[in-house]
């Protein structure tokens, strides 16, 4: 029986860690853009481009960015909203959600 909800446990963390994983990938991507001076992002556009070839480098494929990442500008800096949710089918009619949403403010380099 200890071995029958020890699995459980272990499938559900293995369907689960890949869009952790994604979602931390994303967050590094999103921050980059501060970090490294030598890009020259000041548009909403490079933003987004720039945040697609993170994506492709990550293997990110199953994620619609335009969908997940919404990107403006205020008081010179990109303000970043990242929020969507993944689905992953447990038992029959059961299924696993995870939510993520977070606001990042980037500032332009």
């Amino acid at each position: 029986m200890v071995l029958a909800v020890v699995a459980f446990f272990a499938s559900t963390a293995f369907k689960m860690l890949p869009h952790y994983l994604d979602y931390m990938s994303m967050e590094k991507i999103i921050t980059s853009v501060e970090a490294d001076q030598t890009m020259d992002i000041r548009t909403v556009g490079a933003f987004y481009g720039h945040v697609g070839k993170g994506m492709e480098v990550n293997s990110i494929r199953d994620l619609d960015l335009r969908e997940a990442l919404k990107v403006k500008i205020e008081n010179n800096e990109f303000r970043a909203h990242l929020k969507y949710e993944k689905r992953e089918p447990l038992i029959e009619n059961l299924d696993l959600v995870v939510r993520f949403d977070k606001e990042y403010r980037v500032r332009m380099p």
